[in-house]
């Protein structure tokens, strides 16, 4: 075997890194590598100390989402071997709650949050995006320059959450600061028990005094949910309504303000900011590779062996973009992974969308000349296996006024 030959073996067989800079800054470029050098299974690290297979071929993520009994959600097993330091484990730890469980108890919560989320109302929830988006673009535009991440799209779903599920913001600003520390990895073990604290007492107080909202509807499901179901239930709505909202809100701004088949066309009326942001769900979705599951034997998916109790990851990003099934026509079109697929699918899809669209309409109204304030490619995507987030959106904002969009 030569030294070329010996070495792209070696390449093949190395598990690939996914928490550095460099896969942060150009994911779609190691995702073809991958699946160059692998096909649709990939050997990879969500951290120096963590083995996973990542799935990105869309046909194999299908079977293995639809397949709980081969592939279930409970990483018990797996986490006996893992330190408590580690910074990934707060996003894939075993939690009492519908997206670490599988079969019956699976069943139970998923029902007691489908039930909490149908409640509600999405035309008063589309009015509080408008009122908050309102009060934040009065802010931001009086400075003529903006970081529309961290003064628009965090706040802004951070808001909107916390009426949803009837915080108050002196809790709700715990719960972030703990939600951040996990999803960064940064100090995520004492996020972890900073964000199980702030439950607790929102718990505590929406038994104490009930209203219309999430939480309270959750409490009082048939599934008579504990305080520690309760906790897990809230943090995992938690962790999808902050960060993925926030990132896609800003996915699809910097879609709009850099591509110009968005940038001219959304303003003018010919697309829409809904078809922005399903360009976004598929190429950059906001969580990129998430839904996992750990086979509690070794099972084999096209011709590969994956090992007991090892995490598997479906890089919904990756299968979106799959040559398999690589189509132009992306307006209009959901069959991405997204939202996930099979019994874990994201029962708040629509609240998310209208969220997003809505956030992103009252800016665009607003804020019309807007323009990114430095070259695209000067833009940093924040490290981490399994978010696709900026650490900033910058924008110049000229003085202008309104205009009404029909």
């Amino acid at each position: 075997m030569t030294t070329r030959t010996a070495a792209g073996a070696a390449a093949a067989l190395s598990p690939v890194p996914m928490y550095t800079l460099e896969f942060a800054a150009d994911p779609h470029r190691a995702y073809a590598e991958m699946r160059r050098r692998h096909g649709s299974l990939v050997p990879v690290l969500l951290d120096p100390d963590v083995p996973a297979t990542l799935v990105i071929g869309y046909h194999a993520a299908l079977r293995i989402l639809h397949d709980q009994e081969r592939f279930p959600a409970d990483p018990r097993r797996w986490e006996q071997g893992v330190a408590d330091t580690c910074p990934v484990k707060p996003m894939m730890e075993w939690r009492p709650n519908a997206l670490r469980s599988s079969g019956i108890d699976h069943a139970r919560y998923r029902k007691a949050n489908v039930h909490s989320l149908n409640g509600i109302d999405l035309h008063g929830l589309r009015t509080v995006v408008q009122d908050v988006a309102t009060g934040l673009i009065a802010e931001l535009s009086r400075s003529g320059k903006a970081d529309l991440l961290s003064q628009y799209a965090y706040p802004l779903a951070f808001q909107v959450l916390n009426t949803l599920l009837g915080c108050p913001p002196q809790i709700g600003q715990r719960v972030a600061v703990g939600m951040a520390k996990i999803f960064e990895g940064v100090d995520a073990e004492a996020g972890n028990a900073m964000l199980a604290e702030a439950l607790a007492e929102l718990v505590a107080l929406k038994q104490e005094h009930p209203a219309d909202d999430v939480t309270s509807r959750l409490l009082h499901h048939e599934a008579g949910l504990d305080l520690t179901e309760m906790v897990h239930q809230l943090a995992t709505l938690y962790g999808a309504g902050i960060e993925p909202q926030q990132n896609l809100i800003a996915n699809a701004l910097l879609l709009i303000l850099t591509d110009e088949r968005f940038s001219g066309d959304v303003l003018d009326g010919n697309l829409t900011v809904r078809d922005a942001l399903d360009e976004v769900l598929y190429q950059d979705p906001p969580m990129a590779n998430y839904a996992i599951s750990y086979p509690p034997y070794p099972v084999q998916i096209d011709g590969v062996w994956l090992p007991a109790h090892q995490p598997v990851v479906i890089s919904m990003s990756a299968c979106n973009n799959d040559p398999a099934i690589a189509s132009d026509q992306r307006a209009g079109n959901r069959a991405h992974l997204a939202w996930s697929a099979g019994p874990h699918a994201c029962p708040a899809q629509s609240a998310a969308y209208l969220i997003a669209q809505a956030a992103i309409d009252q800016i665009l109204d607003a804020l019309p000349e807007m323009e990114l304030a430095v070259p695209v490619e000067q833009l940093i995507w924040r490290p981490g296996p399994f978010a696709r987030a900026l650490a900033a959106l910058p924008v110049l904002i000229p003085d202008s006024p309104p205009v009404a969009r029909y």
